[in-house]
């Protein structure tokens, strides 16, 4: 196959292939006497196992697993490296389950007349939860949840609004939500007022998570077709 082919069968631009060559995720291709690569099966099924496993664990991850197999055809490097990635999804989808749990706890009545007196001090709101006043200033640098400031102190103070963001990124923490899916998960938070709203924002996590385990599904096919003896065999040579 040309470049070009490769290309085409694997869904990338001709340039695309070449990086992935350069990156060692494709395995040296062959050369005419004209200097043009020629490339074979391994190269189209290693292409196609990166593109799957870049979906399902990130390109990072995906590049580690495909250079792994050209290294170490025949070790366990391989197998531990997939069984991770699985690993990793397992438990987001262990955390996720988790979080739609603990967010049926938080009431999802709309806020209404709210009043500058409804709002909340950072160590009012710390003793209502049962946290520290250094949590909430931690969730505040991190993007969760961010009140209001007195313009005239400068000081922290909690709309009814932003104390039913707390209470959900405390029950979901409790949970054993980590902060950096929080913090992507938080601004579809906000814009939900009903719990259905909520409910439809975790279950497109749901969604994320089958793609990518389907992804990676898909990868490990791929890979298993690289480590075949027709793919490894050596392209025949011609010119073009």
């Amino acid at each position: 196959m040309r470049t070009v082919d490769v290309a085409r069968r694997a869904g990338y631009s001709v340039q695309q292939v070449r990086n992935l060559e350069r990156d060692g995720v494709l395995p040296p291709a062959a050369r005419t006497a004209a200097g043009y690569r020629i490339y074979g099966e391994v190269h189209l099924q290693s292409a196609l196992a990166y593109r799957a496993l870049a979906s399902g664990a990130g390109p990072t991850e995906a590049r580690k697993i495909v250079r792994a197999v050209h290294r170490f055809p025949a070790s366990q490097v391989v197998l531990a490296l997939l069984d991770a990635a699985h690993a990793r999804l397992d438990a987001e989808r262990t955390e996720l389950r988790q979080a739609e749990e603990a967010a049926r706890a938080i009431s999802g009545e709309p806020i209404e007349d709210v009043r500058a007196s409804d709002s909340m001090s950072v160590s009012e709101l710390a003793a209502a939860l049962g946290v520290r006043p250094s949590t909430l200033r931690h969730w505040d640098a991190e993007g969760l949840v961010v009140p209001d400031r007195d313009p005239a102190r400068g000081t922290r103070r909690y709309t009814p609004a932003q104390v039913r963001d707390a209470r959900i990124v405390h029950q979901l923490r409790k949970a054993g939500y980590r902060v950096a899916p929080l913090r992507a998960l938080m601004p579809e938070v906000r814009r939900a007022r009903r719990p259905e709203d909520l409910a439809s924002a975790l279950a497109a996590r749901d969604a994320s998570i089958a793609t990518r385990s389907k992804a990676l599904l898909d990868g490990a096919a791929a890979l298993s077709a690289v480590l075949s003896p027709a793919a490894s065999a050596p392209p025949a040579s011609s010119a073009g």
